[in-house]
């Protein structure tokens, strides 16, 4: 007995995907000004401070490719359009 292969969705939108990319290298940027900060001893106020700014700036990146994920799904009409939009849209729900 085979398991049900899981519809699949890769983002084409040439603009978005260097949205993405863009928000994850300033977010790998901020990761490495965390470490120097707590290499340098800096307070757990700050660190933490800026540690929830790159768990933002992941969370937009996220956001920003489900919703071209879904975008694409509903206005190209592909075949599997509902099952993909439904495994998109429990992506997004997994980031609330």
């Amino acid at each position: 007995m085979s398991a049900a292969k899981k519809p699949t969705h890769v983002v084409e939108d040439e603009l978005a995907l260097d949205d993405f990319v863009k928000r994850i290298r300033r977010a790998e940027g901020q990761m490495g000004g965390i470490l120097r900060m707590v290499e340098e001893g800096r307070s757990c106020e700050d660190i933490v401070n800026q540690l929830a700014a790159v768990s933002k700036a992941i969370d937009k990146a996220a956001f920003s490719l489900i919703s071209a994920g879904l975008k694409e799904c509903l206005t190209d009409g592909k075949r599997n359009h509902e099952e993909v939009s439904a495994q998109l849209q429990k992506l997004f729900l997994t980031m609330a």
